[in-house]
C-alpha cells in the first residue's frame, strides 16, 4: 500500500480523502457504518447479546444519527469481555488465526487491554500512518528516528508507515538518552517521534552534554504523542525554540489505531481520520449527544477495523470537534482535546485540567517547565497544589517564584492553587525517559 512515487511538493498524501466534500464524506461514512454494524452484530458475541437486549436493529441504519440508538462501550467493557469465550474475547469479530498483530494499552487506568489486528487492519493502519506522516511534512528524502516503545505499544509499528512513505526508518525505540543522542549526532536524522515531555528532556540533556540541538543535529520536525503537550501552545513553542524544529502533535488509541489524528500546518486541532472513525461528542454525565463544536466526551466508532470493531467507544477524553473546512484545505474534522475526564478536578466550581496548569508552567519565565499537580480534599473541599522548578542558576527567591506562579495560575485557570512549591532545577523528580506522570489524585 506504499505510495513512494508521489511528487515531493504534493501537499496531500491522498487528496481524494483529505479534501472530500463534507456531503460525500458523510455518505461514505454511512455506507461503511452500515457494513461495520452488521459485521459486528453477526461476528462479535458481545454486540449480538447487548444489542438484542437493548432492542436496537443493526440492519436498520439509514442515517449517521441512527448510531445514537446503540449502547456505549468503554474500557470496562473491554476488560469484562477480554478472554471470555476466546483469547481476545467477546468484542473480537474474527477467528484468532486471522489476527496477525496485537498491542495492549498501558494499563494506567486498570488491567491492560489487548487490541487485535487482521492483516487488512494492519495494512490500512500503516497506510493511514503514512498519510499522517506526509501531513506532518515527512518525505522520502527524510531519515526518521522512531523513538517510541516497541514493547506491546500500539505506536511501535507506526515506523512501518514511515517506510511505506519512502523515508529511511531508524528503529531506535525506547533507549537511554545517551544512546539516542548518539543516533541523532551520528546519523543526522531529520524527523523524530517521541513524547512532548521527553522531547523537552532530551533537548536539555543534549545541552548538558555540550551539544547545540539547533546546530549539531539535523532535526527539522519533532512528532509528539502520548501526552497533551503537543497541542498546548506554550509547551509546543518551548520545544520548538529548544530544538529549532517544528513540533507536530499526533493522537492515537490502543483501542482503535496508533494513527487516529494529527496536526496540520494550521495547528488548530488534529485532523481525525474520518474515513475510518466516526466521531461523536456526548455529555460526560448523561451521555446525551451534543452538537459539533460543543465540549464533551469524545466517542469513536470504527468504520473499517475488522478484528475488533469498536462501536460507540467512550474514550474518556474531553474536548470538541470542528467540522468546518480547515485553512490547510482539508475537510476532515478536527478534534480539540482539553484533557481526560478522570483527571479533571473542580475547585470552587471551576473545572481545571492538567493541561491548564501545563500551559502556565511552560509559559512562565524562569522555570524549567517541569511540574507535578497534587489534588486532595481538605475540610470537605477540593484543593490543588502545584510543584515547579526554577531554572538552573536562578537566584530568584523561592517565595517570589511561588507568588508569581500562583498569580499566573489564578489568571489562566480561574482559581488559585492552595500552594505552589518551588524546587531547584532537576530536584522535582518529574523527569521521564518517555511518558511522564504529573498528576497525583489523593481524593
Amino acid at each position: 500500500m506504499a505510495k513512494k512515487n508521489l511528487p515531493y511538493d504534493q501537499k496531500y498524501y491522498d487528496p481524494e480523502i483529505e479534501c472530500m466534500p463534507r456531503e460525500e464524506l458523510e455518505k461514505m461514512q454511512l455506507e461503511r457504518l452500515k457494513e461495520m454494524v452488521v459485521f459486528a452484530y453477526e461476528n462479535a458475541p458481545y454486540y449480538k447479546r447487548e444489542w438484542d437486549k437493548a432492542g436496537v436493529d443493526p440492519y436498520g441504519i439509514t442515517s449517521l444519527k441512527d448510531i445514537e440508538k446503540f449502547p456505549f462501550i468503554d474500557k470496562k467493557t473491554e476488560r469484562d469481555t477480554q478472554g471470555v469465550g476466546s483469547f481476545f474475547g467477546e468484542l473480537c469479530a474474527v477467528p484468532e488465526e486471522d489476527v496477525v498483530f496485537m498491542a495492549t494499552s498501558s494499563g494506567s487506568t486498570g488491567v491492560p487491554t489487548m487490541s487485535p489486528f487482521t492483516q487488512e487492519d494492519f495494512d490500512l493502519w500503516q497506510d493511514t500512518e503514512a498519510r499522517l506522516f506526509w501531513q506532518a511534512g515527512m518525505r522520502p528524502t527524510d531519515r526518521y528516528v522512531h523513538g517510541l516503545n516497541f514493547a506491546l505499544y500500539v505506536g511501535g509499528p507506526d515506523v512501518i508507515g514511515a517506510q511505506n512513505l519512502g523515508a529511511t526508518a531508524i528503529w531506535v525505540g525506547a533507549v537511554p538518552s545517551d544512546r539516542l543522542l548518539f543516533v541523532l549526532k551520528q546519523y543526522q536524522p531529520t524527523v523524530i517521534w517521541t513524547s512532548p515531555s521527553y522531547a523537552w528532556q532530551l533537548g536539555n540533556k543534549a545541552i548538558e552534554k555540550g551539544y547545540d540541538p539547533k546546530k549539531d543535529f539535523a532535526i527539522h520536525t519533532i512528532i509528539v504523542a502520548g501526552e497533551p503537550g503537543g497541542s498546548i501552545q506554550s509547551t509546543r513553542e518551548s520545544i520548538e525554540n529548544l530544538w529549532g524544529a517544528k513540533v507536530v502533535d499526533f493522537f492515537g488509541l490502543s483501542d482503535i489505531y496508533g494513527a487516529c489524528a494529527a496536526m496540520c500546518e494550521a495547528k488548530d486541532g488534529l485532523h481525525i481520520v474520518e474515513d475510518q472513525i466516526l466521531v461523536e461528542t456526548v455529555d460526560p454525565q448523561t451521555g446525551e449527544v451534543l452538537e459539533p463544536g460543543s465540549q464533551g466526551e469524545l466517542v469513536y466508532t470504527t468504520l473499517t477495523k475488522k478484528a475488533r470493531p469498536m462501536i460507540r467507544f467512550r474514550t474518556g477524553d474531553i474536548g470538541y470537534v470542528s467540522n468546518e473546512k480547515c485553512e490547510c484545505g482539508r475537510t476532515l474534522g478536527r478534534i480539540h482535546i482539553q484533557g481526560r475526564k478522570d483527571e479533571m478536578f473542580i475547585v470552587g466550581a471551576v473545572n481545571v485540567f492538567p493541561t491548564d496548569v501545563e500551559y502556565v508552567v511552560r509559559a512562565e519565565e524562569g522555570l524549567t517547565g517541569e511540574y507535578v499537580i497534587r489534588v486532595y480534599t481538605e475540610n470537605f473541599t477540593t484543593r490543588y497544589e502545584v510543584s515547579v522548578e526554577r531554572s538552573a542558576g536562578s537566584e530568584e527567591p523561592y517565595d517570589a517564584v511561588s507568588r508569581r506562579v500562583e498569580a499566573a495560575l489564578k489568571a489562566h485557570c480561574g482559581v488559585r492553587p492552595a500552594k505552589v512549591k518551588v524546587y531547584d532545577a532537576g530536584k522535582l523528580g518529574a523527569e521521564s525517559e518517555h511518558k511522564a506522570s504529573r498528576f497525583i489524585d489523593e481524593r
